[in-house]
């Protein structure tokens, strides 16, 4: 199975559950149980359960629920002290009000790729998340190596690195699917060796041109009750000059003469900062993250 997709008949029932949404209105679903040990909080008369780490939900009576779910962020890459590396993609984003079934869904919560400290490496990429059929993968590794990145396994795409003439960043996979955000990484420059940002869950990596290019916004979401960011870009580092910055506030920075920074805070799908003239080590991608809001 591909890992950005969902199952036909889950895409049918999506369907279906819109036609019905038009016609009767809205029926909540009644949750009976969970294992991982979510977070479990009230907003406005809704319950919110909020998956940092794998395990299930289950559903005793159908209807339609809130969901989003967003895979692991990309690593950001690393180059030597002739270049820079690109930043890491963010995870796929799924983010719909959809029908739930009766039943248990097992819910898996991707990694964030590893930062790199080897130099000509790119960035590892995130790994998907899963909520009963949703899957939705990880975000692409910023480039470390004379090619592009390699495209994103869901997610969006890392950027290019900054070293001799022009290096694409890598193409966002989640952007082909119309229930799915993921966009493509900058591509990075020669000039001064600034680097591609990584894609976003909301836009494209930013192209390395006078600085390192900042890392795709993520996407604003109110589904927790607070209006908190989601699968920002990892900013792309740069040989000299500054480096460009983590999308939305998320994604890691790039570094400048300098280490890549890791996507802050955690369970955001939030791509790595990538590393400046070959120092330390690139930025990692931050964890995924699962959440079902029921009115």
């Amino acid at each position: 199975m591909a890992v950005t997709s969902m199952k036909a008949m889950s895409i049918n029932n999506f369907s279906k559950s819109n036609r019905i949404i038009a016609t009767s209105g809205s029926i909540a679903p009644i949750v009976s149980g969970t294992t991982g040990s979510p977070t479990i909080t009230s907003d406005n008369g809704a319950q919110v359960f909020v998956f940092t780490g794998s395990g299930s939900i289950t559903f005793s009576r159908a209807g339609f629920a809130q969901v989003l779910v967003l895979g692991g962020g990309g690593a950001g890459g690393m180059d030597d002290s002739s270049g820079s590396g690109g930043g890491g993609g963010s995870g796929a984003l799924f983010l719909q009000t959809k029908f739930v079934s009766v039943g248990t869904q097992t819910v898996t919560i991707g990694a964030g790729g590893a930062g790199r400290s080897s130099t000509f490496t790119n960035g590892l990429p995130g790994t998907e998340s899963v909520l009963g059929e949703i899957r939705t993968g990880g975000g692409g590794g910023g480039d470390g190596t004379a090619n592009s990145p390699a495209a994103a396994a869901a997610g969006s795409g890392g950027g290019g690195r900054g070293r001799a003439g022009t290096v694409a960043g890598g193409l966002g996979y989640a952007s082909l699917f119309g229930i799915f955000s993921g966009n493509n990484g900058g591509s990075g420059t020669g000039t001064g060796g600034r680097s591609g940002g990584g894609g976003g869950a909301g836009a494209i990596g930013a192209n390395g041109a006078g600085t390192g290019g900042n890392g795709g916004a993520g996407v604003f979401t109110t589904i927790t009750g607070s209006n908190l960011a989601y699968g920002g870009g990892g900013g792309g580092g740069a040989d000299s000059g500054a480096a460009g910055t983590g999308g939305s506030g998320v994604g890691g920075n790039g570094g400048a003469n300098a280490g890549g920074v890791s996507a802050s805070p955690a369970n955001r799908g939030s791509g790595g900062g990538g590393e400046g003239y070959g120092f330390s080590s690139s930025g990692s991608g931050s964890s995924g993250v699962v959440i079902v809001r029921i009115a």
